[in-house]
């Protein structure tokens, strides 16, 4: 049976540790969709790492992947860990602060 391709996305199994490995002192990042809708990226963190505060223009989505972290969005700490998820709205300034190694999938909206 021939696969369905829709904008240019296919069907695969994806193992986030071995396309983000995690990296002493670092915040590695890996796109793995990048369409019109959205797009979906991959993170691995270090501990201790993070991405200082700043604003995005669509809606947003933090999935936990593995680890644990700090998410602040408009003032408003939130303690995340592996399993949980987070609706980042869009213009309101978000910060993402690693407290263990940790590995995370943003999924941003373009609406």
């Amino acid at each position: 049976m021939k696969s369905e391709k829709r904008e240019g996305l296919e069907e695969r199994v994806i193992n986030p540790g071995e396309l983000v490995p995690y990296q002493p002192g670092s915040v590695v990042s890996r796109m793995l969709v990048f369409t019109g809708a959205g797009t979906i990226t991959l993170f691995s963190f270090d501990e201790g790492e993070g991405l200082s505060e700043h604003t995005a223009p669509y809606d947003a989505v933090i999935t936990v992947l593995e680890g644990e972290a700090r998410v602040t969005i408009a003032g408003i700490e939130h303690r995340l860990h592996e399993g949980d998820m987070i609706i980042m709205p869009a213009n309101k300034p978000h910060a993402v602060h690693a407290t263990t190694r940790f590995r995370m999938m943003l999924t941003m909206i373009h609406g």
